[in-house]
């Protein structure tokens, strides 16, 4: 499993380097941070999708069958 991994710390001398008041990127370090932790998907978002998917997918694929198999009985 991948993980995704920021260094705060580089980032904010990059930003202090860069002109921009130590508070100002220790507050945008974290903000990134969180931000970046919150949306890598886990095996188990994965995995809940995928079982929402075929729920969902099966009676789709059934009923479409059901469907051409009386037009071709109409026909």
């Amino acid at each position: 499993m991948s993980t995704v991994t920021f260094d705060k710390l580089a980032f904010v001398d990059t930003l202090t380097r860069g002109g921009i008041p130590e508070d100002q990127a220790r507050a945008q370090a974290d903000a990134l941070d969180a931000a970046l932790r919150d949306s890598v998907a886990t095996k188990a978002d994965i995995a809940a999708l995928e079982t929402r998917m075929v729920k969902w997918l099966v009676p789709l694929l059934l009923g479409q069958t059901a469907l051409i198999v009386a037009l071709v009985k109409l026909l």
